[in-house]
């Protein structure tokens, strides 16, 4: 019998962080984020993290657990979170992946190989190189020659992913979208149940505003700030992500603070979109429109444990375990 993963995904500012932790209540779960900031240390509120009178006592994994400066990709979380279920199964839990990273997700369910020596770290340094010399939209069309299909895929601004796709590359002679195709196709060794949250765009790029005025209120510019005197900077992989860059744009006077909060909420609307366009292409999605349950978490806690035991056939008994 396959051993069960719930995944609780969707668009930023949807609302997964609440109802993961109502679902771990539920099932006897404990989380595993698949978030690319949440990961690391002293960056809290342009993460939007989890705090712990949030969690409610729900057992968190890869959480505050990196510095700034330490590298984070996807097959660290994938090596990182493997051995995080495999303590909750040891534990009787059911592990629940919440956050948004698609293909982190994708890279866990199905087990995808990723193949990495110190060579391709070489060409790694290399390429980052180049994004700081020449820009990322230099390195991007390096991608575009390569593997064409992969820079429609990745946006410019995702470094990590970009430079992952010209790596891969340079290693294999085999273009990463291919390979990533050939690895959705595998049978995934997981009884897995894969919820994608959505709401009304509108509604959304609301929620996405009011989140963004919301961080500022709470102290982004500070947090940016103190992170800068720890000696954080732009070509970090933690400072690459949003809310960060942006207001590291504003404190070294690119811009006035109200245009790196306009672009800020621009590109957050953006990466939502991109992120809904990921999901729409995953196998075995089941998509939770909230306008259907009236934005009630309870009804749609209630529809997804109906969900569960609708699938699991006979491993649903290890969704009811409890200590």
């Amino acid at each position: 019998m396959k051993r069960p993963l719930i995944i609780v995904t969707g668009p930023t500012a949807v609302g997964k962080t609440s109802l993961s932790i109502d679902l771990a209540q539920a099932v006897n779960g404990e989380i595993i984020s698949a978030d690319s900031m949440q990961v690391y240390r002293h960056m809290d509120i342009g993460s939007a993290k989890v705090t712990q009178k949030e969690k409610k006592g729900v057992p968190h994994h890869l959480i505050d657990v990196l510095e700034p400066d330490e590298d984070f990709n996807v097959t660290i979380f994938q090596s990182m979170a493997k051995k995080a279920m495999e303590g909750i199964y040891d534990r009787g839990h059911i592990p629940i992946v919440a956050g948004g990273t698609g293909f982190y997700i994708q890279a866990l369910i199905y087990d995808i190989d990723f193949k990495e020596n110190d060579k391709s770290l070489a060409v790694r340094h290399e390429l980052e190189a180049l994004c700081e010399e020449r820009g990322n939209e230099y390195v991007h069309e390096i991608l575009r020659m390569a593997d064409p299909e992969a820079a429609r895929q990745i946006h410019a601004n995702n470094r990590k992913r970009m430079i992952r796709a010209i790596e891969y590359y340079r290693m294999t002679g085999e273009p990463i979208s291919r390979h990533n195709e050939e690895e959705r196709k595998k049978e995934s060794p997981y009884q897995f149940w894969y919820f994608v949250l959505n709401c009304d765009r509108a509604r959304l790029y609301e929620r996405i505003d009011q989140r963004v005025d919301s961080m500022m209120d709470a102290g982004l510019v500070d947090e940016v700030n103190r992170l800068r005197d720890m000696g954080c900077r732009r070509g970090m992989v933690s400072m690459q992500g949003l809310g960060y860059k942006e207001i590291l744009d504003y404190l070294d006077g690119k811009w006035e603070l109200e245009e790196a909060v306009r672009v800020l909420k621009r590109d957050t609307r953006h990466f939502a979109k991109r992120q809904l366009t990921w999901f729409r292409r995953e196998r075995g999605v089941k998509w939770v429109e909230l306008e259907r349950f009236g934005f009630d978490r309870e009804k749609v806690l209630e529809y997804i444990m109906e969900e569960l035991e609708r699938g699991s056939d006979n491993s649903f008994e290890l969704l009811q375990q409890k200590e």
